[in-house]
């Protein structure tokens, strides 16, 4: 890769892994310094980089710096915040941010699966690429993610 397909790279591909970090850690700074790293690692192994695959290569890095700094961050939680309630029946706050907080409680490998595929449009190859799993784990992951998010939510009635 040329300095100037890295440049390319950056401009093309790093709002669409803030956006996949932040949905996921939910901390501006954090997925900054996340992209920031990514993106440092790739400039650092820049001869070796093939530009086709950059795009698939970028969010690799991306996911495993996520999932350390998430595994990091967990030996440091307390307990209140890993007991907080989904939603409370009586105060509805809106569709989008109860579909937040149970995307929030899904694990690690049906959250990111789920993310890349229904908030960032990347097929089931690219995720595969992006996760390290195989396509047919990809696949299974969304359907039980959003299996479960079908029976979390219920009927669309009860939330209106």
């Amino acid at each position: 890769m040329t300095p100037a397909q890295y440049n390319q790279c950056v401009k093309d591909h790093a709002d669409g892994i803030f956006r996949f970090v932040l949905k996921s850690i939910k901390d501006r700074d954090e997925a900054k310094n996340i992209v920031q790293n990514t993106f440092e690692k790739v400039w650092v192994r820049i001869d070796s980089v093939i530009y086709e695959k950059a795009k698939s290569y970028l969010f690799t890095i991306a996911y495993r710096e996520m999932i350390d700094h998430i595994r990091y961050t967990k030996k440091f939680m307390s307990t209140e915040q890993m007991e907080e309630p989904v939603y409370k029946q009586d105060t509805y706050t809106g569709t989008k941010e109860i579909l937040d907080k149970l995307v929030n409680k899904l694990p690690e490998n049906q959250k990111s699966a789920i993310l890349l595929r229904d908030y960032e449009g990347h097929d089931y190859k690219t995720i595969s690429e992006i996760t390290g799993m195989t396509e047919a784990q990809v696949k299974v992951n969304i359907f039980r993610a959003r299996q479960f998010l079908k029976e979390c939510i219920g009927k669309i009635e009860t939330l209106i």
